[in-house]
């Protein structure tokens, strides 16, 4: 049995892969402080046998005997990320310095998972793994931005100088159950928006392009890339290549929930990238994956999800 730690385990992706790691017969310790996770997200799992759940800030050292480690502890929306920006340097970096030492010292292997916003506001289109990207360093997204790309810096060089087995994942927009009511997604927001018959809220002219992962989609690509040779470190784009506007997002998510909506623009945040778009080529070829979901089928289940959240 293999005993696994998910930091951020219980937020939204760490819960989702705490669940499925623990089907799969492995023992799970679940690190979160709560700053963006949510107990409700794994207080199902409090009763299973082989579930842990351990209140810590990974800015601090965390030692456990584990064999593996995802390393997801990170507010990961704008409006979370910004609340506190030092917080969340401090996390993607010094947070990365201690699980490092902690997979050095147990020979764990570590998955970081790492973010499309690495690549800033894009001049290339679809972004594969060899784009360096384009980020303001001193902008408001910075915190963050530059946060992971430093994350995946220490790996490196953990790798490179203590042959510490390390997997760099860029993962892409991400939806579905469990996600926040207010984390400030596209997703949610226009859902929660639409369900209530609110106006939604488009920032810039909706012209902008996104592209939407299914989270069981991501849940199985995550757990695949543990399990490649250890020579493969990524990093590796994981997220769906199906390209939509914000505008055509809101309209579907209207029509989906049969909402009497209307839609209002505000202006564009900034540094907010106009695309974003994965090449997912090497997803495909090095772990035999690419998502299942189509995006009807993803909304229709998160819709379903936040109908029940709004009747609590």
């Amino acid at each position: 049995m293999k005993r696994i730690l998910v930091t951020g385990g219980a937020g939204f992706i760490g819960s989702h892969l705490c669940e499925s790691l623990l089907n799969e017969g492995s023992e799970i310790i679940c690190a979160d402080n709560f700053f963006t996770g949510a107990k409700e997200n794994i207080s199902h799992l409090l009763s299973h046998p082989f579930f842990e759940l351990i209140r810590h800030d990974i800015t601090m050292p965390l030692y456990a005997e584990v064999d593996e480690v995802y390393n997801l502890a990170c507010p990961a929306s704008p409006i979370h990320y910004q609340y506190n920006a030092i917080k969340t340097i401090k996390t993607s970096v010094m947070g990365s310095i201690n699980m490092l030492g902690l997979a050095k010292r147990t020979g764990a292997k570590i998955l970081q998972a790492s973010s499309s916003e690495v690549y800033g506001n894009p001049e290339v289109h679809p972004q594969p793994e060899g784009y360096w990207g384009n980020v303001n360093v001193l902008g408001p997204r910075s915190c963050y931005d530059e946060g992971k790309r430093c994350a995946e810096t220490l790996f490196m060089n953990y790798y490179l100088q203590n042959n510490v087995k390390i997997k760099i994942a860029r993962i892409f927009n991400t939806y579905g159950p469990g996600m926040m009511m207010n984390d400030g997604r596209v997703v949610s927001n226009f859902i929660i928006q639409s369900l209530r018959n609110h106006d939604i809220t488009i920032y810039g002219d909706g012209r902008q392009t996104r592209s939407f992962q299914y989270i069981d989609d991501l849940i199985d690509a995550l757990k695949a890339f543990m399990l490649t040779e250890d020579s493969f470190t990524g990093p590796l784009n994981l997220g769906n290549d199906e390209e939509i506007s914000i505008n055509e997002m809101a309209e579907l998510i209207i029509k989906m929930t049969g909402s009497k909506s209307g839609i209002i623009f505000r202006p564009l945040p900034q540094d907010d990238p106009m695309q974003r778009k994965p090449d997912i080529s090497l997803a495909k070829k090095k772990l035999k994956w690419e998502p299942t979901y189509n995006l009807e089928e993803g909304l229709s289940k998160t819709i379903d999800y936040f109908k029940e959240k709004l009747k609590t």
